[in-house]
């Protein structure tokens, strides 16, 4: 956001550079993981960095960061380290490359060290939670749309904030992209590697354009896949109101593609039908809820399944459930019930975007342009509001977002599908423009969050390949088809062993 306090914005800058710690952290001594990730991953290895709490102290209170590695499985053709980002900002870093490894093409195991990390404050790092899931998230939730509904959203998002201040108070000033990419130079220090890989996707790709604005000469190769906009003004407040209008686009390619194969789920053969049916199944929950599920879980469901085509199959079963039997099973099965690891990874959500920017200070302004976009755009308008509506009234300073200009970084190589839901395509155009050395791979007609061995698309998988091995890339910017989207008469249907935030 742009800084104007004439406008109700909170503009407490912080310094986004700070001293380099006296000392070099020490090599990592790699272990047995943790008994969550040692059981999925047996592979793997880990390890625990200690970094600053406070860079501007390096020498003060530290936090403990959990590091994973997955050696190059041919060592002899080993190339270097590869740093992965799931995203969030709060995805579990560790888990998600132990996920990851089985997905990634074969020649790139074999010649990487995979690495993994929790952020700061998430995952196995010192985890922090802002509110007692069992009773902050107890389902069915306010109905986000409802006008009757919004003074208790308002309520429930200034007790998450101040939830973080009383459970995470000393924390909350540092829990900032600046800081994750900092973490980032130290886990390469601590690697022994002169310059690292990274692979970032979602709120990854922005920790990787800070981490190249901060440390470029510390870059090897990198790859940005489904890319946040950059540009100051749009974070996080603008970014999360895009989402409205691509979320919207992405429902519809969901109707539409439910409609074509009505023989399967016998909800229409037009979209419009289809976009009946599932308002129909939304409004009767507003009605009355079944048992957890109301129209805020409802939502929560729809949103999620937009992050990846893989998913459209349940929900289309789910609501025909509904609509068609009456039955609800299925679809009950679909809300989330957040645990304590859940709530750490929202914690984290909200304090890294609630630190990294200005937001609104005003009732009036959220609630303008929630109703501005909801007039186009109804499906996730208000829903989007609610999730980073603690920002509104967040105990501790935000910062200046960092421009982005690329200076000094190699060659870069980016990824993103047309109609994400997540991570709008202009946001890619938008970090591709800031990074003069990249070149962008567009996903036509294709709506995947995470392409870059998560798609399934060959034509991707193949540059970013050759990219990572070789340093090739295209002579310029390249489109490919999009993936095929999924046949529900299928014998198999496509899964994702990894999922995205």
């Amino acid at each position: 956001m742009k800084r104007s306090t004439a406008l109700g914005l909170v503009a407490a800058a912080v310094v986004t550079t700070a001293p380099a710690a006296s000392a070099a952290p020490a090599g990592l001594e790699f272990g047995p993981c943790p008994e969550d990730i040692a059981g999925p991953y047996p592979q793997m290895r880990c390890a625990e960095l200690s970094v600053p709490l406070d860079y501007a102290d390096p020498g003060g209170e530290q936090i403990e960061l959990l590091v994973s590695k997955l050696p190059a499985r041919k060592p002899e053709s080993r190339r270097g380290s590869l740093l992965v980002n799931p995203g969030g900002p709060g995805g579990p870093g560790v888990a998600f490359a132990g996920g990851l490894a089985s997905q990634l093409p074969a020649p790139v195991r074999d010649s990487y060290d995979l690495i993994g990390f929790d952020t700061r404050n998430s995952g196995h790092s010192q985890p922090i939670t802002c509110a007692d899931p069992e009773k902050y998230w107890r389902t069915p939730l306010p109905d986000p749309d409802s006008p009757a509904a919004r003074e208790a959203n308002w309520q429930r998002a200034a007790q998450y904030a101040a939830g973080c201040q009383e459970r995470a108070g000393k924390y909350l000033p540092h829990l900032t992209t600046p800081n994750n990419a900092r973490d980032v130079d130290r886990i390469r220090a601590a690697l022994g590697e002169q310059r690292i890989s990274f692979l970032g996707y979602s709120y990854g790709t922005y920790l990787g354009a800070v981490y190249g604005e901060m440390f470029g000469r510390h870059v090897d190769r990198m790859i940005l896949d489904s890319s946040v906009n950059p540009d100051p003004s749009e974070i996080w407040y603008g970014n999360n109101l895009a989402q409205d209008v691509a979320a919207q686009r992405r429902l519809e390619d969901f109707y539409g593609w439910v409609a074509q194969h009505h023989d399967h789920f016998g909800l229409g053969t037009e979209p419009a039908q289809v976009r009946a049916a599932w308002e129909g199944v939304r409004d009767g929950l507003r009605r009355a809820p079944r048992g957890p599920l109301g129209p805020a879980e409802f939502l929560d469901i729809t949103f999620d399944a937009l992050y990846s085509d893989s998913r459209w199959q349940p929900l289309a079963k789910a609501i025909a459930q509904v609509r068609l039997r009456g039955e609800d099973q299925k679809l009950v099965g679909m809300v989330e019930r957040k645990d304590a690891a859940a709530e750490t990874s929202n914690a984290i959500y909200t304090a890294v975007e609630c630190a990294d920017a200005p937001w609104p200070r005003s009732k009036a302004w959220w609630e303008r342009d929630s109703a501005r976009m909801a007039a186009e755009h109804p499906f996730a308008a208000w829903y989007n509001s609610w999730t980073v509506a603690p920002c509104r009234t967040w105990p501790a300073p935000s910062q200046q977002p960092m421009r982005i200009t690329g200076t000094g970084l190699p060659p870069v190589l980016m990824f993103n599908s047309e109609h994400d839901a997540a991570t709008p395509y202009r946001g890619a155009q938008e970090m591709h423009r800031s990074l003069p050395s990249s070149v962008l791979v567009t996903e036509k007609d294709a709506g995947e969050h995470g392409v870059w061995a998560l798609a399934g698309n060959d034509a991707a998988d193949r540059i970013g390949t050759a990219y990572l091995l070789d340093g090739e890339l295209p002579a310029g910017d390249v489109a490919v088809p999009g993936h095929p989207l999924p046949d529900p008469g299928a014998r198999e249907e496509r899964t994702r062993t990894v999922e995205l935030r």
